[in-house]
This record gives structure tokens, sequence and C-alpha cells, in this order.
């Protein structure tokens, strides 16, 4: 059967991020995501967690300056310290809340030094994770919506994870991104499944519901019940109206 998790940093975020988690547990979701919830203490996420019984797949590192564009630290050069404080940050937090994942974020940067940067840091963050058992996960994100980004494609992304050679390095498949930059999404998925650590889902080209647009995500999703991927799948998505107005996705999608 499907699983599903609800991303706090689209859905419901114009609440508490404790309230948010009590939401997608009432709407029926399995688990859930974040962003940077480095605001709210880690104890109230811990404890909305357990009054749910939701798991907290994984959150981000964070931006950095965000007034002056920045979009994540770890392959920026000569930004290095910052970058590991970043991964530091968010490894305390995961391991107070007991999230599985840590989506560390490249930034806006190009070149060889800069990969060599993020190669290193990448390094540095695998091998801190994995004495807790977590995972570190790097994403692809499109140029429309992230200009400039490091990393933009999965083939991109496979690479550095086999330089970087950490078994606990994954890749976070976001069928958005990669359909926008790559396509062929089915096909991708079927040879990158051994590099994937974590699935996210939202329509293409809006970002909105998973119910509509260029992706049918009925094929796709049965494809991954065919691969055998049984983790929660992450739904990254803006809704159209209030969240609860758009859950009809939902419930055809556990029919499946």
């Amino acid at each position: 059967m499907l699983r599903f998790s609800a991303n706090l940093g689209f859905l419901w975020n114009d609440r508490a991020l404790p309230d948010a988690i009590g939401a997608a547990a009432a709407a029926g979701f399995d688990a859930v995501e974040c962003h940077w919830p480095y605001e709210i203490p880690a104890e109230q996420v811990r404890e909305a967690l357990a009054g749910t019984g939701l798991t907290m797949l994984g959150l981000n590192t964070v931006r950095g300056d965000v007034s002056a564009g920045e979009n994540g630290l770890a392959a920026i050069p000569g930004r290095e310290a910052e970058a590991r404080s970043a991964i530091d940050q968010a490894l305390e937090y995961a391991d107070a809340i007991d999230a599985g994942n840590i989506h560390v974020m490249a930034g806006i940067a190009i070149g060889e030094e800069a990969e060599a940067t993020y190669v290193e840091n990448l390094r540095y963050a695998s091998e801190a994770a994995a004495s807790a058992g977590r995972t570190i996960l790097i994403e692809p994100l499109n140029e429309r919506d992230a200009p400039g980004y490091f990393l933009r494609t999965s083939d991109q992304a496979v690479g550095i994870i086999d330089h970087v050679g950490a078994p606990n390095l994954k890749l976070m498949f976001d069928c958005y991104h990669v359909q926008i930059m790559e396509g062929d999404i089915t096909r991708r998925l079927e040879g990158l499944m051994p590099h994937i650590g974590h699935i996210q889902i939202a329509a293409v080209p809006d970002r909105k519901e998973p119910d509509h647009g260029e992706l049918d995500y009925g094929y796709i999703l049965d494809q991954l019940q065919r691969l055998g991927y049984d983790r929660p799948i992450g739904a990254e998505y803006r809704p159209a109206a209030s969240v609860e107005a758009g859950l009809g996705w939902l419930e055809r999608a556990r029919s499946r």
C-alpha cells in the first residue's frame, strides 16, 4: 500500500509546526517532513510527533542569507565553516526529533571548485550522520524556480554521490524538478532507484495538487509499487486553495 508524507514547508504552513503536524495526522498522512524548523523548540515538535504517532522524515540545512538570495551553503567555496555549522545544526535537530533524513542544500554556485567544495562538505555530513543511522540527501532543483542553483540534474547528483562514496548519501528525487529539467520520469526512477532516498511529488507545471498537469501520477505511483518502493512519498506542493479542499488526490492515490 502506498504511503504519503505531508511536506509542512508547503502544507499547513500558516500554522505553527506542531499544529501543522496535528493537521497532517488528522488528514490521514502517514508521515511528515519539513524545511527549516529551527525557530521552533525541538521539544515541541517531538511532543507533537509523539502525540500523533507520525514520523518526521527529514529537514533541510539552512539557506544562509535569504535576503541576499542565498539558497544553501554547501557548494560555495570559502563558506565551508558556515556550511558545516549548518550541517551540525541540522543533525542536532534531527537527533532531537528523530528525523531520518537531512537535505544538505548546495546553494548558488558553478564550476569545479564549487563541486570540490560540495563533495568535501557532503563527506563531512555523511560521516557525521552515519553514527546516528541518518541519511544525507541531495536534491536537484530546476533552473526556473531556483536559478543558479548548483545541483540541477539527477545525473549530476549521481555523479557526486558516486564521488563521495558514502553509503548514507542518497538522491532526493522530486518529480516536479526532474520533469522540468529532464523528463522521462518513470525510466529515470527505474534506473536511479538504488540511489534514491526519498521521492516527492507535485503537479507540473504549477506545483499544485498532484492530480493534474503533464505528469500522470496514477501511472507513476503504479510504477513505484511495481519497483517495490515502500517508503512514504513526499507531498511537496502548493495548495490551490485550502489544504483540505485539495486532498481528494490522497484518497484516490491510497485506493490504487
